[in-house]
């Protein structure tokens, strides 16, 4: 089971066979801040704008992962589609964990990606400035 961490508390969990289900954190704090959580595995997407392009990836520090795409330092796809937008993330307990998933999302039909997307951002608003 994966833990991917909405904004306002709220849990998504997804097993594979089943649909999305949304419930409340199980008292789990793996809520961004500056200090710990943003240093671990996660998968992100990166969008241009609502319902653009998309850009599946995989960090360790996701706020320096996308602040170098936000400036331009992340050379190819985003830097070409100025793909910018943090819109969705899943923090992870290992790295091999997030490249796997990683993996999976990017094998998805495009309207999974954006369906997750809707899921935890349905405003698609930049989530990068909540993590700083």
């Amino acid at each position: 089971m994966v833990l991917v961490i909405p904004a306002k508390g709220r849990t998504l969990r997804r097993n594979p066979s089943s649909a999305w289900a949304t419930g409340l954190n199980d008292g789990l704090s793996l809520t961004p801040n500056r200090h710990n959580a943003m240093k671990q595995p996660c998968v992100y997407i990166l969008a241009n704008k609502r319902n653009g392009t998309l850009y599946i990836g995989v960090t360790s520090d996701l706020i320096q992962r996308v602040w170098q795409h936000r400036e331009g330092l992340a050379e190819g796809f985003t830097s070409k589609y100025n793909i910018k937008i943090l819109v969705w993330y899943e923090l992870h307990g290992s790295m091999p964990e997030a490249i796997a998933r990683e993996k999976a999302i990017k094998e998805w039909r495009r309207r999974w990606k954006i369906e997750l997307v809707a899921a935890m951002n349905p405003e698609w608003q930049d989530l990068y400035p909540a993590l700083l």
